[in-house]
């Protein structure tokens, strides 16, 4: 099977193969290893010894605390198993470990990794576990991001969590009602009092409105694929040439252009973004909260660090719309590991990890979007006492996430074309869109597509006949 088809996850496949295979598949799977058995105790009954089961995570000191809550609580409720948390700092380190031989029974894992894990035999497939436990990811969870889990007609990893780029936006700076009355370009508000939706042009009347005394400043886009990718998918260009092999980036296409020389327009004015001496004293985000900064894009694990900023009043938009809307982001998942010994004991922990009561507790952190929908629309994660008042942006923007194509030199790709990208944005002076952009393309090739190098025949020195050797 070529790399392209395996790559296309039909989800509905598994789910019917579920139906059909369960029976067999229950008869032929190997049995649960039997407790270790420990000398008597008082009552004269030998007692079990606990079956061991690692489950690893990532994130933020925070984040792995409420996973360890997670992990007490189900150990409390089985005297059979006991789960013990192993944490990394970042996706990254968890992923080189798992490569590396070294995966826990069950762990969390980025949906960029899926392709990896996959192709590393890493993964042991969680359609049919997690059916047999009860678990309802057809229609409790959402299903974007469980599609976004499927591939080879099998369920690898069950969603977890989703988190959409969205523009964060200080209320105080942004004054939407005060630019109403002087006639300003502004969002609609809905039934509920809420503004949920807004165009380039409202972004950009913002942005001009914060900045109108020249400090602060009204907005930052990083320069990089991601931060330009949600201004390109809504103004229908493409970021790649293909969706499951891309070969070059396509930011030569004309969609494309229209779509960056509208955006640029806006992020290339140096009267509405931060100076180059602002940003060598701090990052965006720190400017953000310093009240330095009116608008910047950012995804949900800056809400915590958000709230603790002194003298910050925020919100939360979904990213401005070209033509149509879109976005993009990361979507985490719970993965069982190909060399488990204890499979069923982790399926149980995975079944328990996404239930409404465990999942809203680490919900109410303040860093993810819960793949459940129950618990995205509770009060656990909405948090209606507390800011973004608007937080309901982040479900809503789920349903327009673009989600990218399995890249093996990502961070090859990156460390290429950033350069690029940082001198489309930030450089001074006019702008040569058309040579910019052939430039990207052509840069990215050389990372996607490399070509072969040629071999040329090389002809061997003919011996004269009358020669002898020592001649």
């Amino acid at each position: 099977m070529s790399r392209s088809s395996r790559r296309r996850s039909v989800l509905l496949a598994a789910t019917l193969t579920v139906a059909l295979a369960t029976a067999a598949c229950t008869a032929d799977a190997e049995p649960d290893p039997e407790p270790t058995r420990s000398p008597t105790g008082q009552s004269g009954k030998p007692t079990e010894k606990p079956r061991e089961v690692t489950f690893g995570a990532y994130g933020t000191e925070e984040e792995v605390a409420a996973f360890q809550s997670v992990v007490d609580s189900f150990n409390a409720s089985s005297t059979t198993r006991k789960v013990t948390l192993q944490s990394w700092p970042d996706h990254e380190s968890a992923l080189a470990d798992v490569l590396a031989g070294n995966a826990p029974d069950a762990f969390l894992t980025s949906r960029i990794d899926l392709d990896e894990l996959v192709e590393g035999e890493a993964l042991q497939p969680v359609s049919l576990l997690l059916d047999e436990r009860g678990v309802d990811f057809g229609d409790r969870f959402s299903r974007d991001a469980v599609d976004a889990f499927a591939m080879d007609d099998e369920l690898q990893c069950m969603a977890y969590s989703v988190s959409p780029m969205v523009v964060y936006y200080n209320t105080d700076l942004v004054d939407f009602d005060k630019m109403e009355r002087r006639g300003l370009d502004v969002p609609g508000v809905t039934a509920e009092g809420k503004r949920e939706r807004w165009t380039l042009a409202e972004f950009e009347a913002a942005a001009r409105f914060a900045s109108r005394r020249g400090d602060p400043r009204g907005v930052w886009i990083d320069p990089t694929l991601q931060g330009l990718a949600p201004f390109i998918y809504s103004g229908d260009g493409q970021v790649f040439d293909d969706d499951q092999e891309p070969t070059s980036l396509a930011f030569s296409d004309d969609n494309t252009r229209e779509a960056l020389s509208q955006t640029l327009f806006i992020l290339r004015d140096s009267s509405l973004t931060p100076t180059n001496a602002q940003l060598a004293r701090a990052t965006p985000v720190q400017l953000f909260k310093r009240g330095e900064l009116a608008m910047v894009a950012g995804f949900r694990n800056l809400v915590p660090e958000m709230r603790e900023a002194e003298d910050l009043d925020f919100d939360v938009l979904p990213m401005p719309t070209i033509d149509t809307r879109a976005t993009v982001g990361d979507i985490s998942g719970l993965c069982i590991s190909a060399d488990s010994e204890v499979t069923g004991d982790a399926a149980d922990f995975i079944a328990y990890a996404v239930s409404d009561a465990a999942i809203a507790t680490v919900a109410s952190t303040g860093y993810i979007v819960p793949a459940n929908t129950s618990v995205a629309a509770s009060p656990e994660f909405l948090a209606p006492d507390d800011e973004p008042a608007s937080a309901d942006v982040f479900n809503q923007s789920i349903r327009y996430m673009v989600v990218p194509p399995f890249i093996d030199q990502r961070e090859e790709l990156n460390e290429a074309v950033t350069p690029l990208l940082e001198r489309l944005v930030t450089a001074p002076g006019p702008l040569d869109l058309e040579a910019a952009t052939e430039e990207i393309d052509l840069t990215s090739q050389e990372i996607l597509s490399p070509e072969e190098p040629e071999e040329t025949e090389t002809s061997e020195p003919t011996e004269d006949p009358s020669e002898s050797p020592s001649q």
